[in-house]
C-alpha cells in the first residue's frame, strides 16, 4: 500500500532524502527514441536548470543528481532552519520567484493594510510560504510541473507526463547519504551511457569535477562538502570531496563492463563507514531495488521508527 508522503518525510528523524521521478508514458523524458526517430536530448537541460533554479528558491540543497533517459535522480538536503530564518520579505521575495504575489500581499508590501485582519491573513500566507519553502513534496511538484508542462506543449498533448508521484528515501546516516549520492552519480555508467564520471553528462559529479578544473572548492548550486560532520562552523556534506570523487571513480571502475579485475585495496572511505567492498557495490546497484523508504545503518533504525511513530517500514540497512 502507498504511504502518505508526510509518513515518509520527518526531519526530526532525517533531513537528507533520495528521490526519483519516472515518465508514464513510453516517449523518452530524454535521449534519443529510436522509434520515432525523435531527439529528446534538450529536456536534460531542462531538467537540470530547473534542478538548479529551485535550489536558489527553496531551502533546499542538491547533494547529487543525475538525469536519464526516462527518470531523474535528486538527493537533497531540507534545510528547515535556514527557512525559518529567512525574513517575511525574503520569504515573500523567494515565492514570487515562481507565483505571482496576491493582492494582498502586494499590499503588504506597499504598506497599504488598514486593519488587524487583513494583517493577519497576509502573514499567515508568508508563513504558509515559509513552509512550503522547506516541503520536499513542494520542491518536487515545482520540478515536475514545470516539465511536464514544457513536454506536453512540445509534443502537442495532454495528460500524465510522470508516473504517479515521485519515490523518496529517507537517508538515515552518514553511509545512507554517501551510498544514495554514490548510486546517484553512477547511474550513466551503471546503463552503460558513460564510461567515467568526467563524461558522465547532466549529473552532479561531474559539475563538481568541472568546478575543480575551475578551481572552485565547490560546484554552484550545490550542497558542498566540508570534511567532517563536527564542523559546526559550515554546513554541508560531511565527507571531504576528494575522498568521495575517489570512492566514486573506484566503484565506476568496478560497475564498468569489462572490468573483471576487482583492484584489491579497499578505499579509506569505506572503512571509515565500516562497508565491506560486497557491501558498498551492492548498494549502489540495489538501492532502488530494494523498494525501502528508509536507508542506513542498523543502528539508524530503532529511533527513527519512533520519529515517524511506526512499529515497521520498509527499510534498507547499510553494513
Amino acid at each position: 500500500m502507498t504511504q502518505a508522503r508526510s509518513q515518509q518525510v520527518c526531519l526530526e528523524a532525517t533531513s537528507y532524502y533520495h528521490c526519483v521521478s519516472r515518465c508514464v508514458r513510453r516517449t523518452f523524458l530524454c535521449g534519443y527514441d529510436e522509434q520515432s526517430q525523435t531527439s529528446y536530448e534538450h529536456r536534460r537541460g531542462w531538467i537540470q536548470s530547473r534542478i538548479k533554479q529551485l535550489s536558489q528558491i527553496f531551502c533546499i540543497d542538491i547533494c547529487a543528481y543525475a538525469v536519464m533517459s526516462n527518470h531523474y535522480h535528486v538527493v537533497v538536503h531540507i534545510n528547515q532552519q535556514q527557512a525559518k530564518a529567512l525574513s517575511d520579505f525574503d520569504v515573500i521575495e523567494r515565492w514570487s520567484q515562481l507565483h505571482t504575489k496576491p493582492v494582498l500581499i502586494q499590499r503588504l508590501l506597499s504598506n497599504q493594510i488598514k486593519s488587524v485582519a487583513e494583517l493577519n491573513a497576509a502573514n499567515e500566507i508568508v508563513e504558509q510560504w515559509r513552509e512550503r519553502l522547506y516541503s520536499l513534496s513542494w520542491f518536487m511538484r515545482e520540478l515536475n510541473f514545470d516539465i511536464a508542462m514544457k513536454a506536453n506543449r512540445e509534443e502537442d498533448c495532454k495528460g500524465h507526463f510522470w508516473e504517479s508521484r515521485y519515490k523518496s528515501q529517507a537517508l538515515l546516516d552518514d553511509k545512507a547519504l554517501l551510498a544514495a549520492m554514490a548510486y546517484t552519480d553512477l547511474n550513466p555508467i551503471r546503463a552503460g551511457t558513460a564510461k567515467r564520471s568526467e563524461t558522465s553528462d547532466y549529473t552532479s559529479v561531474q559539475d563538481r569535477l568541472n568546478a575543480l578544473n575551475r578551481d572552485q572548492h565547490t560546484a554552484p548550486c550545490l550542497h558542498p562538502f566540508v570534511g567532517s560532520s563536527t564542523n559546526d562552523m559550515l554546513a554541508g556534506i560531511p565527507f571531504r570531496l576528494m575522498d568521495y570523487l575517489e570512492l566514486v571513480d573506484w566503484t565506476g571502475r568496478q560497475l564498468r563492463q569489462g572490468k573483471a579485475r576487482i583492484n584489491p585495496e579497499l578505499p579509506p572511505l569505506l572503512e571509515r563507514l565500516s562497508l565491506t567492498q560486497q557491501e558498498w557495490l551492492k548498494v549502489c546497484t540495489q538501492l532502488e531495488k530494494q523498494r525501502a523508504t528508509l536507508v542506513g545503518g542498523k543502528a539508524s533504525f530503532p529511533s527513527v521508527l519512533i520519529k515517524m511513530q511506526r512499529h515497521r517500514m520498509c527499510g534498507y540497512q547499510l553494513g
